[in-house]
């Protein structure tokens, strides 16, 4: 136990992230010593510091490793099935905590409390996503649904796919946002086309849409704040 101690004490400082941690606490520690405690381990060559540095280095940092897969992780030397898993978790895991807004007290005051709600799920989306947030009469979220997958197109949204989940719902309006894969959120003919054809559906049924956001990379437009709504 005691030679155990000391091969621990032997250890540099930097080579033992867990210890920092508990000390420090986690938002001072660098990526790579996060990932080096998710791994756990090194190799016989490599300490799990320098494992987690190449791991980072191989994807160019988080920007990357956040859509990699168990194929890519796993062909890292020093990366087995049981280590890629645990990475891959890891950053689901976080995905999901980070997205996570209880649906239920989620008020929309604004365009961009519209866009902070759907952001950074939609904003590295490599495809266009049509997304669609069902409100009650105060304006708080009570189902958010993916309609469609692909480029926007007026023949593909067909209002009664909306409007009848907004029924089923009960829905006094509706907010809809895409995404632009090139991260630049300037509104199409199409874009602007679809918005004006499902004001006028939403009028007819007594189901207001109230905007029509899109989004970019960090960025997005508000079709309302234009003078399409």
């Amino acid at each position: 136990m005691l030679h155990t101690e000391l091969a621990i004490k032997s250890v540099p400082k930097e080579d033992r992230p867990r210890e920092r941690l508990l000390e420090l606490g986690p938002a001072h520690l660098s990526n790579a010593e996060l990932f080096a405690i998710l791994l756990g381990s090194g190799t016989r060559d490599e300490s799990v510091t320098l494992l987690a540095q190449r791991l980072l280095m191989h994807f160019e940092g988080l920007q990357l490793l956040r859509d990699a897969t168990i194929e890519e992780l796993t062909a890292i030397k020093g990366i087995g099935t049981a280590k890629g898993v645990l990475i891959l978790a890891a950053i689901e895991l976080g995905q999901r905590l980070y997205r996570y807004k209880p649906a239920e007290r989620y008020t929309i005051r604004s365009p961009k409390d519209g866009a902070d709600y759907v952001m950074e799920e939609m904003r590295n989306l490599s495809q266009e996503h049509f997304v669609v947030l069902f409100l009650n009469t105060k304006n708080h979220i009570i189902h958010r649904q993916t309609i469609f997958i692909g480029s926007l197109n007026a023949s593909i949204v067909h209002p009664r796919e909306i409007f009848r989940e907004a029924v089923r719902r009960s829905a006094a309006s509706i907010i809809c946002a895409h995404n632009h894969p090139s991260g630049d959120p300037s509104p199409s003919q199409e874009d602007i086309h679809v918005t004006k054809r499902l004001l006028e559906c939403g009028k007819m049924i007594g189901i207001e849409l109230l905007d029509h956001l899109v989004i970019g990379d960090r960025k997005f437009i508000s079709l309302k704040e234009k003078g399409y709504l």
